[in-house]
C-alpha cells in the first residue's frame, strides 16, 4: 500500500512531535506511543511491515509528500515537532550541521595551511568546492565563512561552532 497523508492520519495521531495510534494493531494499543528510538536519537516507525524515519511520516503526515530528505532545524534527531522539520536536498541537510569535530579551527569552513600559515576559507555550493580566500587573522577567516555561508547555504547556513571538547560531550550525550 502507498502512503498517503491520509492514510497516515487515519493510523497516527500526532502530538507534540509524536505519533500515538489511534486504534488497536497486534500489540499496540489505541492510544499508545507509536515508534521506538535508536541509539543515535532517530526514531523508527514500522507500517505495514515496513520501517519509515518516524521525522519522515510527520512531515508527510502535515505536507502529503515526502521529500529527498527531512532536515531537523535545531539539530535534535529526537525532536520531531513539525515546526523544526523542513524539506530539503541532500547537500541543504549537510550544510545544516555544526563543524566537523577533526576541524582545525573547530569552525567550519574554516582550515589552516601550514605552507602558507594562513587560515583558508572554503565552502561547497551547487556541486562545487570553491576557494573564498586566505587569512592571517582567525576572527576575519570565521566572518568571511559565515557571509558566504549565508550567500550559498540561505537558510541551511549554520554558524555555530563546536570546539572538540563540546563534541566529545555532544557524542556522550547521545543515547
Amino acid at each position: 500500500m502507498t502512503l498517503t497523508k491520509d492514510y497516515l492520519n487515519s493510523i497516527f495521531e500526532y502530538r507534540d512531535g509524536d505519533l500515538y495510534y489511534r486504534h488497536s494493531r497486534g500489540a499496540a494499543k489505541a492510544g499508545s506511543k507509536a515508534g521506538c528510538k535508536r541509539k543515535d536519537g532517530v526514531s523508527n516507525i514500522q507500517i505495514n511491515k515496513k520501517m519509515y524515519l518516524l521525522h519522515r511520516i510527520v512531515f508527510m503526515m502535515h505536507h502529503g509528500y515526502l521529500p529527498e530528505m527531512v532536515d531537523h532545524i535545531d539539530l535534535n534527531r529526537s525532536n520531531n515537532r513539525i515546526e523544526n522539520l523542513r524539506a530539503a536536498k541532500h547537500a541543504e541537510n549537510a550544510w545544516n550541521a555544526n563543524a566537523r569535530v577533526d576541524s582545525t579551527s573547530n569552525i567550519k569552513n574554516v582550515t589552516f595551511n601550514a605552507r602558507r600559515r594562513k587560515w583558508l576559507v572554503r565552502i561547497q555550493a551547487n556541486g562545487n568546492r570553491m576557494h573564498i580566500g586566505c587569512y592571517k587573522d582567525l576572527e576575519l577567516a570565521e566572518l568571511v565563512a559565515m557571509e558566504a555561508r549565508n550567500k550559498y547555504h540561505g537558510n541551511f547556513a549554520r554558524h555555530n561552532t563546536m570546539t572538540a571538547e563540546q563534541a566529545k560531550d555532544f557524542i556522550k550525550e547521545l543515547p
